[in-house]
């Protein structure tokens, strides 16, 4: 016996070969968490077998110990009994000497009994000690002996013999003494049953570590560890346990887990696979298709690039015929009268029309001009500063009142010159707006436009808006689906190209911001709100 058969009896699992839906976890893989604390002391630092041998050898040494001390009480009542049995048979024969020598003397007596080694007293019940109560059983079991307690480990015996010379009382006789025999007998029963133990336990030893620790220990714990290894070599056909190899215990249960838990975590590996193939095919896809998308893109902006020219051909035609309608009339009237010359009016007007001629040449190349921003880190401020400075530099300036209420601690990436240009032309045309109202405002009033901004997150990165708010008539709403379309202006007299708004725009998306146009809510007028990232790059998808 060892410490296997104390365990519970575990469930048996069925045949491998049946299929069932669902498999119960083994109650091996499920017990309490009370048995998931740490391995510690003496029997965690050893290997399985030293292990089982030295539970064994508790367990046997302990059966044994228990088994000598369970007998003792019953041998030495043996050897008491004996020692007993010796002591009341010597009385008898002494009774017998007595009463067929009725004039034998107490020393006679003794020499009897000399030679056996036991020790006999002769003597009234006074002399020997003898209570009462054990004088008189003796007197009436006369001439049989009967037990007396002798106060130690030894038994006694006492025996009433009769004598008339003694008085009525007659002689008492004592005996006791150890029976070494009995003893030796006892001793030798001791070494016989250590020595059986020893042999039971040095067989049970043997046969353990021979033909039952090898076979149904050791070997499927070499399995699971050479399994084990094929796991970490990457040996994928030795991967797995034979089933064939499962004991029916509780190594068997570790087995079937572990095959269990290597065949779902290469199916989770596969589908791992499959999935990352799939992600890979979708990834090739995507890149095809965003290849596609952005050649489409190109395509795209080569199309509405011609589309745009095709409408701006139109639109510079209109623009340039009135100019040149009026170049025209001035030199035919010219032609028809050399002699006349030019008055001032019309070289004044001549040279009108030959400045919007120019201006209108400078922002369609401003329109046309498709740069990359070199974008830096700047103060928002001061880029809006120069701006209002520069318009107020203007004749149009002068009829609005500028407000730059932008924090100067917002900074933000992009191309100072062109951001400026954005400004300028959104206060000019703020200005502008302001001016075609002055017949409905005092002469000596201004109008006020207001720069502000707030930054704001956007697709998880940090934005900032620029507001740039005036209270003039507000813009028409018919043009404000198209606001930002070349030549889409209420404006179109010698102070206006209708450019300026649509090369705004094409600033603003170039740093990849957004450029909006709405008439005010809370007040009369229009706002124009420029939303930009603060750092170039992080521009949503």
């Amino acid at each position: 016996m060892h410490a296997a058969d104390h365990m519970p009896e575990m469930p048996t699992d069925p045949d491998p070969t049946e299929e069932s839906p669902a498999r119960p976890i083994p109650r091996l893989l499920a017990r309490p968490r009370r048995h998931d604390a740490r391995a510690s002391g003496f029997l965690a630092g050893l290997r399985i077998r030293k292990k089982l041998l030295f539970l064994h050898t508790v367990f046997s040494l302990t059966l044994a110990a228990i088994l000598l001390l369970a007998v003792r009480p019953a041998l030495n009542e043996i050897v008491y009994r004996a020692e007993l049995d010796e002591s009341q048979i010597l009385l008898q024969v002494v009774a017998r000497a007595a009463r067929q020598a009725p004039g034998m003397t107490p020393g006679e007596l003794s020499e009897i009994v000399a030679a056996t080694g036991r020790a006999v007293r002769f003597g009234t019940a006074e002399e020997l000690g003898l209570g009462s109560d054990a004088a008189a059983r003796a007197m009436v079991a006369s001439p049989a002996p009967v037990e007396v307690s002798s106060g130690g480990e030894v038994p006694a015996a006492v025996s009433y013999i009769p004598r008339s010379g003694h008085g009525s009382h007659g002689l008492f006789v004592v005996a006791e003494g150890r029976s070494e025999q009995a003893r030796r007998a006892v001793l030798r029963l001791y070494m016989l049953v250590t020595a059986a133990l020893l042999t039971v336990y040095a067989l049970v030893a043997v046969a353990l570590e021979v033909f039952i620790l090898p076979r149904h220990v050791y070997a499927p714990i070499r399995r699971i560890l050479a399994a084990d290894q094929a796991v970490r070599e990457g040996r994928s056909n030795e991967e797995l346990v034979d089933p064939g190899f499962m004991p029916a215990d509780e190594l068997g249960e570790i087995m079937r887990s572990r095959n269990e838990a290597i065949l779902s975590l290469r199916e989770h590996q596969r589908r791992l696979a499959e999935a990352l193939d799939d992600l890979n095919a979708s990834a090739t896809d995507l890149k095809r298709k965003n290849h596609l998308l952005e050649n489409a893109r190109k395509n795209l902006a080569d199309a509405d690039r011609l589309a745009s020219l095709g409408m701006m051909s139109a639109g510079i035609a209109h623009e340039l015929n009135t100019p040149l309608a009026v170049l025209k009339g001035l030199i035919e009237r010219l032609a028809a009268e050399p002699a006349r010359g030019v008055d001032p009016a019309t070289a004044a007007l001549m040279v009108r029309v030959v400045g919007r001629l120019e201006r209108l040449g400078e922002s369609l190349l401003d329109f046309a001009r498709a740069r990359p921003p070199a974008s830096e880190p700047v103060e928002l401020r001061a880029i809006a500063e120069e701006a209002a400075t520069l318009v107020s530099l203007d004749r149009r300036g002068a009829w609005a009142r500028i407000e730059n209420r932008i924090d100067p601690s917002i900074v933000v990436e992009c191309d100072a010159p062109r951001m400026v240009q954005v400004f300028v032309n959104l206060i000019r045309n703020a200005a502008d707006a302001l001016r075609s109202s002055r017949v409905h405002r005092d002469e000596n009033s201004k109008g006020t436009i207001v720069l502000t901004a707030d930054q704001r997150t956007r697709d998880d990165a940090p934005w900032v808006s620029v507001t740039v708010q005036d209270d003039g008539p507000g813009i028409d709403p018919s043009l404000l689906p198209r606001l930002f379309d070349p030549f889409v202006s209420s404006r179109l007299d010698s102070n206006g190209t209708g450019l300026g708004l649509a090369v705004s725009e094409g600033i603003v998306r170039e740093h990849g911001g957004v450029l909006l146009a709405r008439n005010r809510t809370d007040a009369p007028g229009a706002e124009f709100e420029v939303m930009l990232p603060i750092r170039a790059g992080e521009v949503p998808a």
